[in-house]
């Protein structure tokens, strides 16, 4: 299923896994966290005020009153008495405000006279529910308590806003986009219509597909960059094997400590992380976020085969570490850190102040306890090696200590929302073709008031952000499809 916005402590740190996007509201990736600037804009007409709304701790205990406060943003500026009310749902990172001043729903906000709110996900941004983030805290955490929240606060605001007969609709991209699906598939009564983008609708515990697209995504650009890709991380894996290419190794990748493979785990984290720029500019291809406060959205496709094709750098090993290091630069890094130790210590800091208290912790929780998602090298058919599926579930115990089974869990997640399988009505699932999470969501239509939006040639959400005059014609034609579906549903 999915989900949502991957440079979380290292420049391409893991999405472990998934996303969301941070595409969208929060400021994460799905599966590839990327630590980005807050937006500012200074010229701004529009200045957006933090909300704070009440809600319950846990929503399928009645015997428990415990409440916390969670952040919320509105937009009135195109709402028209009668008008319909869109709800923005955060995801695996910051609710960030930015969309509420930019973003394709805001064009259709205008369009329609609607209300615009964004709900902040539970234990993401400054939404904190409970004292911290210890195991126990995290047991509030799941996709079921945050539609629960959806439905509790939609109920309260319509009633305290007077909008009980407005028709509400769900925006969400990557993990969020899963969740307006599945608020409209289990809350119908609340919800009229939801565009779920970029939504992994259907839950995996192994999910090699993702490097499989990245593959394909490569290869469009130019066939031989896949290519040079493989023998690029071929050849680091053989260095892996020798301890007397480590000081090379640490030169060539700039690593913020001299190279120590330990364990198994130590391999597979460095491999991850490596290969986690190829994945994440695959992901983000050329979409719009610069409004975001992202920073390297100039580093392309394009960008990288160009590097991956230039021998003037050397052989294939060589090329590589120039995309790592052409990334470093752009994101202002000295060094990367590849120790899985550090990485397991930041991990497992319960604090609200801690390293990866800004969604990694919480995030990883989500896969191995509901999701899933994780990118493994597993397949032949795709450029990299060295992680495979068990590199993931140890983690889930490394980090968390959890010895149950992240398949039966992915199993009750799909028996919970359907998988593909979703059975409802009033859904739009837009994907992109060049965008790795397409693999686990809707590209083709179920029913016709359950259209799917396959958009050629884009990547992660990339029908959510501001339209520019680049764009391609088919991304244009894929807002006008979505703006005339809404139009459709909201007269039914």
């Amino acid at each position: 299923m999915a989900f949502a916005c991957k440079l979380l402590q290292n420049f391409l740190a893991l999405f472990i896994l998934a996303l969301t996007v941070v595409c969208v509201p929060g400021e994460a990736a799905f599966s590839r966290f990327l630590k980005f600037k807050s937006a500012s804009f200074p010229n701004s007409k529009y200045a957006v005020d933090e909300n704070w709304f009440v809600q319950r701790l846990d929503h399928f205990n009645g015997a428990d009153s415990r409440i916390w406060k969670q952040r919320y943003f509105v937009n009135d500026r195109f709402y028209k008495p009668g008008g319909p009310v869109f709800l923005m749902i955060g995801g695996e990172g910051p609710a960030n405000p930015a969309w509420m001043q930019y973003g394709t729903w805001l064009t259709y906000a205008e369009k329609f006279g609607a209300l615009c709110l964004l709900l902040e996900h539970r234990f993401y941004g400054k939404s904190h529910p409970t004292k911290d983030l210890s195991l126990e805290s995290l047991r509030f955490l799941s996709s079921r308590q945050a539609l629960a929240d959806l439905a509790h606060f939609r109920t309260v605001t319509a009633e305290s806003r007077g909008l009980t007969s407005s028709k509400w609709v769900a925006f969400g991209g990557s993990y969020p986009g899963s969740l307006a699906a599945w608020f409209r598939l289990k809350y119908p009564h609340l919800i009229h219509a939801s565009v779920a983008t970029s939504a992994p609708v259907y839950a995996t515990v192994n999910f090699p597909e993702y490097l499989e697209v990245v593959w394909r995504s490569l290869a469009a650009e130019t066939p031989e960059c896949p290519l040079l890709v493989k023998k690029a991380s071929d050849t680091l894996i053989a260095h892996l094997k020798d301890p007397q290419t480590y000081d090379n190794v640490t030169k060539d990748f700039r690593l913020c400590s001299k190279l120590q493979i330990q364990s198994d785990m130590d391999s597979a984290y460095l491999l991850e992380t490596l290969a986690g720029s190829f994945m994440d500019v695959v992901q983000y291809n050329e979409d719009n976020r610069a409004f975001e406060g992202v920073v390297g959205t100039n580093i392309t496709v394009k960008v990288l085969c160009r590097l991956m094709l230039d021998s003037s750098l050397g052989g294939p090993y060589d090329r590589f570490a120039a995309v790592t290091r052409l990334l470093q630069d752009t994101f202002s890094q000295a060094c990367t850190d590849v120790q899985y130790l550090h990485y397991l210590q930041d991990m497992s800091n319960t604090s609200w102040s801690g390293a990866e208290a800004g969604g990694g912790r919480q995030w990883v929780y989500q896969t191995c306890t509901e999701f899933g998602f994780y990118q493994s090298t597993d397949s032949p058919n795709q450029p990299f090696g060295g992680f495979p599926l068990p590199y993931y579930l140890q983690q889930c115990r490394d980090i968390y200590n959890l010895t149950g089974s992240v398949a039966n869990a992915v199993q009750q997640t799909n028996e919970e929302y359907g998988g593909y399988d979703i059975r409802t009505t009033r859904i739009v699932f837009p994907n992109g073709s060049i965008d790795p999470w397409h693999a686990l969501g809707v590209t083709s239509n179920i029913t016709n008031d359950l259209p799917a939006v396959f958009i050629k040639g884009t990547a992660h959400c990339a029908n959510m952000y501001p339209a520019r005059a680049e764009d391609l014609p088919e991304l244009m034609l894929a807002r006008d499809q979505i703006f005339l579906l809404l139009q459709k549903w909201l007269k039914e």
